[in-house]
C-alpha cells in the first residue's frame, strides 16, 4: 500500500486546513487509517484515526473538538479536516495504515505498517 497526502501549508491561527492521503489498493476499505504529527524537535504523536471496521474515530484531546478525521472507501481517501488552528499545531503530518486493525491502540504507531510522506503544516499566530 502506498499512501500518499497532501494538503499541507500555511496557515493563520484560527483558520482551517484539510489534508488529504489517497491510497493505492483494493483493500483500502480494510484498513484502520490514522493521522500522526511530528512537531520541531518533538516525537511524533497520535491525532486522530478511523476505524476499518465500524468507522469509529479516535481523537487525541489535543485536537478533540477543532479536528475531524473522515474517510472515503470508494476514493480510497481518508481525510484531516483541520478547524481553529493553534500555532502549536505546527508539525509535519502523517497518514498511517494498518490492515484490520485493532480499535483498541489506534494510537500506536507501532501498530501501522504503511505510512505517508508527510505534509507540512505551519500555522502563524
Amino acid at each position: 500500500v502506498e499512501l500518499v497526502s497532501s494538503g499541507g501549508g500555511l496557515a493563520q491561527a484560527g483558520s482551517s486546513l484539510t489534508l488529504s492521503c489517497v491510497a493505492s489498493g483494493r483493500t483500502f476499505s480494510s484498513y484502520t487509517m490514522a493521522w500522526f504529527r511530528q512537531p520541531p524537535g518533538k516525537e511524533r504523536e497520535f491525532v486522530a484515526a478511523v476505524s476499518w471496521s465500524a468507522g469509529s474515530t479516535y481523537y487525541a484531546d489535543s485536537v478533540k473538538g477543532r479536528f475531524t478525521i473522515s474517510r472515503d472507501n470508494a476514493k480510497n481517501t481518508v481525510y484531516l479536516q483541520l478547524n481553529s488552528l493553534k500555532p502549536e499545531d505546527t508539525a509535519v503530518y502523517y497518514c498511517a495504515a494498518e490492515l484490520l486493525g485493532s480499535e483498541s491502540r489506534v494510537w500506536f504507531d507501532g501498530n501501522y505498517e504503511y505510512w505517508g510522506q508527510g505534509t507540512q503544516v505551519t500555522v502563524s499566530s
